[in-house]
């Protein structure tokens, strides 16, 4: 199975939530948010690490495209990244960052408090998020004359593709991004109008909510 279908089939969110736990005077601030790949999770816990300069630890997960990454940040292993990376898993999230920011407060949990913690400050937010279906899309690349332009631009927009680049050069470049279950109808409609002047890239698959 592609990593596109996984993502067909999977949900995210469509936005973030949080809920801040407390327990033995530790405030956990649970975060999850939609979150396209492991670059834009290291660069939102850098965030959270300069919002939060006085926070002990910044936990969190990541699940998106089929894969997954966890970080402790120094809690005893296993006790923090993992627990909030099994709460995404159970719910069939995808496309998904889980945080969490300790500030400590001084009382030692112990493992099992502190797997109890994590998980139920990330538990706690999901069930204030919103999920919706995380669906696979593909961009599309062509070439085509000058005239034909404001066709393409109409038949676009009947099928739901979005134009993320133009060039005019000797001819006309234009690059979409659409849903894979419109990419056959909406392919098939450019090549009928266009009667073969128009030249199709090789496409890529992404995924997104």
């Amino acid at each position: 199975m592609s990593l596109a279908t996984i993502a067909a089939m999977a949900l995210t969110l469509a936005a973030p939530a949080e809920h801040e736990l407390v327990v033995k005077k530790s405030r956990f601030l649970g975060r999850v948010e939609p979150c396209a790949d492991r670059a834009a999770a290291l660069a939102r816990v850098q965030q959270l690490r300069e919002q939060h300069p006085g926070a002990v630890h910044v936990c969190w997960a990541l699940l998106a495209g089929g894969h997954s990454a966890a970080n402790d940040d120094g809690e005893p292993g296993g006790t923090a990244g993992r627990p909030m990376l099994d709460v995404l898993r159970h719910q069939g999230l995808d496309g998904v960052l889980a945080t969490a920011v300790r500030y400590w407060g001084g009382t030692k949990l112990g493992a099992g408090g502190l797997v109890r913690a994590y998980t139920d400050c990330i538990a706690q937010a999901l069930l204030t998020a919103e999920k919706v279906e995380r669906v696979a899309m593909v961009e599309l690349g062509c070439e085509l004359p000058y005239e034909l332009e404001g066709r393409l631009r109409r038949l676009a927009e009947q099928h739901g593709a979005e134009l993320i680049d133009v060039r005019h050069e000797a001819r006309v470049s234009m690059r979409w991004r659409l849903a894979e279950t419109a990419r056959s109808a909406f392919s098939a409609a450019v090549d009928d109008a266009a009667q073969g002047r128009v030249a199709w890239a090789r496409e890529s698959s992404i995924a997104s909510p």
